[in-house]
C-alpha cells in the first residue's frame, strides 16, 4: 500500500506541485481557510479534484504542506551553518523580505482563528508544519551546543520556536506594525541569543 501511495503522489512535478501551492495561499488570502474549498482549488489550478486529493487527502494536508513549502524559514532550516547561532538566525530571518513578511503575517493571522475551530488543520499544520519546524531549530541549536555558545542545561533551549513566533505574531499585535527584517534582527539580538546565554551579541 505504501508503494502504491509513493507512486500515485510522485505523478505531479515540483514545479507543478509548487504553483498548486501559490494558488492555495492566494485563494486562503482572498477567502480565508473556512471558505476555501478543493473544487475552487481545481478550478484555480485547472486540476481534477480527484488528483488533488490523491496527492493530498484533504483540504487541511493541502493548506498546512502549501504554508511550509513557500516560507523561506521553513523548509531547509537546518540548512543554514553560518558557524554561529547569531549567523544562522539572522540567515534565517534574512530569507524573507519585508514584503513577505507582511503577507505571511497577515496569512497566519487567519490560519490562527480557523486553527481553533478546525481539529483537522491543527493536526495538519502540527504534523507539517510545526513539528519538521521544531526539529530544524533543535538542528540549529544543538550546533550552537556543540561549538560552546550554548549551555545544554540551558532551559530556553525547549522554547527557541516559540520565541520565534512570539516575536514575529506580537509585531502587528502589540505594535500594529509588520514584522520586518530589522525588528527581528533586533529582537533576535535583543530577546533569543541573551536567553540562550549567547554571548555572541
Amino acid at each position: 500500500m505504501t508503494e502504491v501511495a509513493t507512486a500515485r503522489r510522485s505523478r505531479i512535478t515540483p514545479e507543478r506541485e509548487a504553483e498548486l501551492y501559490e494558488a492555495v495561499l492566494d485563494l486562503l488570502r482572498e477567502v480565508g481557510y473556512d471558505a476555501l474549498t478543493m473544487d475552487a482549488v481545481a478550478a484555480r489550478t485547472r486540476s481534477s479534484k480527484a488528483t488533488l486529493y490523491r496527492q493530498w487527502g484533504g483540504k487541511a494536508e493541502l493548506v498546512a504542506k502549501a504554508v511550509r513549502h513557500t516560507k523561506p524559514g521553513g523548509a531547509g532550516l537546518a540548512e543554514i551553518d553560518t558557524g554561529s547561532l547569531k549567523g544562522d538566525l539572522h540567515a534565517l530571518t534574512l530569507r524573507s523580505d519585508d514584503c513577505t513578511m507582511e503577507q505571511n503575517s497577515a496569512l497566519m493571522r487567519g490560519l490562527a482563528m480557523a486553527i481553533h475551530g478546525n481539529p483537522d488543520l491543527l493536526q495538519a499544520f502540527k504534523e507539517y508544519l510545526i513539528a519538521p519546524e521544531m526539529a530544524e531549530f533543535r538542528t540549529v541549536v544543538q550546533r550552537a551546543i556543540d561549538r560552546g555558545e550554548v549551555r545544554p542545561d540551558n532551559p530556553a533551549i525547549d522554547y527557541v520556536m516559540h520565541m520565534m513566533i512570539g516575536g514575529f505574531a506580537a509585531r502587528s499585535m502589540i505594535d500594529e506594525q509588520p514584522p520586518t527584517q530589522a525588528f527581528l534582527l533586533s529582537y533576535i539580538d535583543a530577546v533569543v541569543l541573551p536567553a540562550l546565554g549567547n554571548q555572541n551579541v
